[in-house]
């Protein structure tokens, strides 16, 4: 028992720091940022799948009074994220590589450019196509005597929660294939939970997206093809035996793993 709290409590030391460490690379980056006084050109690329719909002479506004303060900030943290995302994603998939076999740690680094690939695949597939369906659908809707006038605040919150949602949405064959390795599930459960999975993931995409069936399925048909992308995958890799000798856990610094792999070696040195 105390073994085993000793492990938690490791492993809670061991993610507060990689957490710590994620956001400074955050921090540092956004201040890297900072010295590049143009985050009115990122802006208005962001709202250029907007702009595209709204009349003629409409623009953007800004309603806070410290919202043209705000909107610098918001820009700056998102590209600091998105441009030290790798170093992030490395953190995650460090923390979880202790669960893995000594031979799978070589899979970290395919892992993290595999992650940041698909996160950014899912940003860019929102921003060039599910924007463009997004906005001229509901611009179909407004009535004549109506001029839209979006608040850029609100805008901003929109596009980061879009682009948060398609990215993390996008990882799902890279979560399938890790859950497999670690024995989490097994490729014949991910098929049995295929049709939980097509309900959970609409649920999600029906809470994360605006009210809409357009966005709605946009994110809805890419989560459950990348699904099966992971368990293709997954299943192709489950063939591959591990190497020979490298079948012991990567039990690092973590007692209960060091007490378990000693046990092992003792019962089959025994048999």
């Amino acid at each position: 028992m105390a073994l085993a709290e000793e492990s938690f409590i490791s492993h809670l030391v061991e993610l507060r720091d990689r957490l710590i460490r994620a956001l400074i690379a955050v921090l540092v980056a956004f201040a890297l940022i900072g010295f590049w006084p143009t985050y009115g050109v990122i802006y208005d690329f962001l709202a250029l799948p907007l702009i595209k719909t709204l009349p003629a002479g409409s623009k953007m506004i800004a309603t806070g009074v410290i919202t043209p303060f705000l909107i610098p900030l918001k820009v700056g943290l998102m590209g600091g994220f998105l441009l030290v995302l790798p170093y992030v994603l490395y953190q995650a998939w460090a923390f979880v590589a202790p669960g893995l076999y000594s031979h799978e740690k070589k899979l970290v680094l395919p892992l993290v450019v595999s992650s940041t690939l698909l996160f950014f695949v899912g940003v860019a597939f929102c921003y060039y196509f599910v924007f463009g369906q997004l906005f001229t659908f509901i611009a179909g809707f407004a009535p004549a005597s109506i001029t839209p006038a979006p608040d850029i605040e609100a805008y901003l919150s929109f596009v980061m929660t879009m682009f948060l949602a398609f990215g993390v949405a996008f990882e799902v064959p890279v979560a399938v294939v890790v859950l497999v390795r670690m024995g989490v599930v097994t490729v014949a459960q991910l098929r049995e939970f295929r049709g939980y999975f097509v309900v959970c993931a609409s649920i999600a995409a029906a809470i994360v997206t605006p009210p809409d069936v357009v966005s709605m399925l946009a994110l809805l048909i890419p989560m459950c093809l990348l699904y099966e992308a992971g368990i293709i995958a997954a299943s192709l890799m489950s063939r591959v035996k591990p190497p020979e000798g490298k079948t012991d856990l990567a039990v690092g610094n973590d007692p209960v793993a060091q007490q378990m792999a000693a046990i092992e070696k003792e019962q089959n040195s025994s048999r």
